[in-house]
């Protein structure tokens, strides 16, 4: 199985791991930098995607274990990628560089799981992670 994650290379401050894509678009809205038409559109956005991609448990709780979440190189983890072409545009339109990592080997310790995605904690320091800029 590969395992993935978009992001950018800034640090997010609860989980000291890349800033996800997820939140770096919603970091742009806090920030009002988007116009209001893509802020409108976010939340349409971030609505639609609260309701098809599971959000794990441990986010209602503020992430209390720092976890990270990797999306599976499946028909449903990919097909949510395809889906984000709104939060990309977003990031390339304000300047935000992603990156991709990818590893075929488990990148921590499991906390979740659902088709579409893992959640981690205590990343691997000795497995091999290839990353690119997307």
């Amino acid at each position: 199985m590969k395992y993935y994650r978009i992001h950018t290379l800034d640090i997010a401050y609860i989980t000291q791991q890349p800033r996800g894509i997820f939140t770096t678009v919603g970091k742009l809205v806090d920030a009002k930098i988007l116009t209001e038409e893509e802020t409108a559109e976010y939340w349409k956005q971030r609505e639609y995607f609260e309701k098809v991609l599971p959000v794990p448990p441990f986010y209602e709780q503020g992430n209390p274990e720092h976890a990270v979440t990797w999306f599976k190189d499946t028909e449903q983890g990919n097909n949510i990628w395809n889906q984000m072409s709104f939060y990309r545009q977003m990031c390339a339109k304000y300047g935000v560089k992603l990156y991709c990592s990818e590893t075929t080997e488990i990148p921590g310790k499991i906390i979740y799981e659902d088709d579409f995605q893992i959640a981690v904690i205590n990343p691997s320091k000795d497995i091999h992670i290839d990353m690119s800029e997307v």
